[in-house]
């Protein structure tokens, strides 16, 4: 009998999970990923918290907001948290790998098939169809949370400011981040009540039964803070980056394609604050616009192929590490694959390890703290700035797809249409973005067969 099951008694906690069965669970878990950060959270609480019942509501949502205030992927996050809390560090890291490995494995197929066979009628075709769906889901996104995030009109203001900033100004991604912090640090000190983010994932307040980690089951031995753990946490975080950063830099230099992804893709991982789609645009702004690396176009089919695989959305990296090394043919015209396949598993090094080390070093903080934890001014700010970043994507995105030629080109009306559909679709039926994107690639086949 798996002993993960949920008892037929609830007020008795489940039995001791072992290693091996949360090996199987985190590896199901990464071939089943799919909707995005919000689908996957929800996924982990449906199997974690109400059904297997290995930790509580209380103590779920707590890990939740800690990785909330993170920059990184708060999915993934999660997982190695829960992962950590549950089976010391090696949990952590199985729960982080195979949340991720799957859908790194399948971008890189997916990638190659885009690069190798893209021109192909079905797959232009299919493209052709998710395009705007994608320009419709990006705009959700931005509504979404700044459903969440715009309380009042300061963050309005900031939001609008950041929307001007990078859209108009060109201001860089890192910058408006640091501003946006600098203006929540003094408004939290000034005006607290304008700064106070209000729980943008509810309370806790509802019990599905005793958990193996309950509200008030004592920190685990492993889990309790210590500043020898700490350093321990940051040498190993250190090394761990700072050797194949060497390696990189010492067999190609700095100025090589493959050494400059790892530094790009550093700086990208600690400016993570809001999810995949705040990153996006200054991942644009560096591997389309400054290095070069893919297309405009190329861009938005990897964001297609992003939201159609498991696993966290900022998976996308791969695909941008996967066609600059391709197209490049680091390692010459005969291992172009083999060139993509390196320089995708070097970016999504490089932007998944401080996300492990935020939590192997975070973690027992955190866990001294059950019940106070609180967002900062700082990241209150930082949120409202990612919404108008996040806008300035949408926009990007729907040049892209309208204008496919530019503005001296002809405006594409069907996938102005197909974009309205998927906006109402996502917005007024509450359609889920898998099945949004999978009518839409089917519409734009059979558009692209008939005409």
């Amino acid at each position: 009998m798996d002993t993960t099951q949920q008892t037929s008694d609830n007020t008795q906690a489940p039995a001791r999970v072992t290693l091996a069965q949360a090996f199987r669970y985190w590896l199901k878990l990464g071939f089943i990923s799919f909707g995005g950060p919000a689908g996957q959270i929800a996924l982990m609480h449906h199997d974690l918290v109400e059904q297997k019942r290995w930790i509580s509501e209380k103590r779920f949502l707590h890990a939740l907001n800690y990785c909330m205030l993170l920059p990184g992927p708060e999915a993934i996050q999660l997982a190695t948290y829960i992962g950590w809390l549950m089976h010391r560090g090696w949990g952590g890291i199985i729960a982080g790998v195979m949340f991720l490995l799957p859908s790194l494995f399948i971008l890189i197929a997916l990638s190659w098939f885009y690069i190798a066979f893209g021109d192909v009628p079905l797959v232009a075709g299919l493209f052709y169809g998710i395009k705007p769906a994608v320009t419709a889901i990006v705009v959700q996104a931005a509504y979404r949370i700044g459903s969440r995030a715009l309380k009042n009109n300061w963050l309005w203001a900031i939001a609008a400011a950041a929307f001007v900033a990078i859209f108009a100004l060109n201001v860089p991604f890192p910058a408006i981040v640091m501003v946006a912090a600098l203006i929540g640090y003094f408004g939290g000190r000034f005006m607290p009540d304008k700064f106070a983010l209000g729980g943008g994932h509810g309370k806790a307040g509802k019990s599905f039964g005793a958990a193996l980690i309950d509200d008030h089951t004592p920190t685990p031995e492993h889990a309790k803070f210590r500043w020898s753990g700490l350093a321990k946490v940051a040498v190993l975080g250190g090394l761990l980056w700072l050797l194949p950063m060497a390696l990189l830099t010492l067999s190609y230099g700095w100025d090589h394609t493959f050494t400059q992804m790892g530094w790009f893709f550093t700086k990208a991982a600690l400016l993570t604050f809001g999810g995949a789609y705040a990153v996006l645009p200054y991942v644009y702004q560096g591997a389309v616009v400054h290095y070069g690396w893919l297309t405009p176009t190329q861009m938005i089919d990897g964001l297609a192929l992003g939201e159609t695989t498991p696993g966290p959305l900022i998976m996308v990296v791969a695909f941008v590490g996967f066609i600059g090394g391709y197209t490049q043919a680091l390692f010459g015209a005969e291992n172009v694959f083999l060139a993509g396949a390196v320089a995708a598993i070097l970016v999504t090094w490089f932007t998944f390890l401080p996300s492990f080390m935020f939590i192997f070093a975070g973690g027992p903080l955190v866990e001294t703290t059950h019940g106070d934890l609180k967002f900062t001014a700082p990241l209150t700010a930082i949120t409202a700035a990612v919404v108008g970043v996040i806008l300035n994507l949408g926009l990007f995105f729907g040049y892209h797809v309208l204008w496919p030629k530019g503005f001296e080109g002809a405006f594409d009306w069907v996938s102005a249409l197909l974009a309205l559909a998927a906006a109402v679709a996502l917005f007024r039926f509450k359609r889920g973005v898998i099945e949004v994107i999978a009518a839409s690639a089917v519409i734009g086949l059979v558009l692209k067969t008939i005409f």
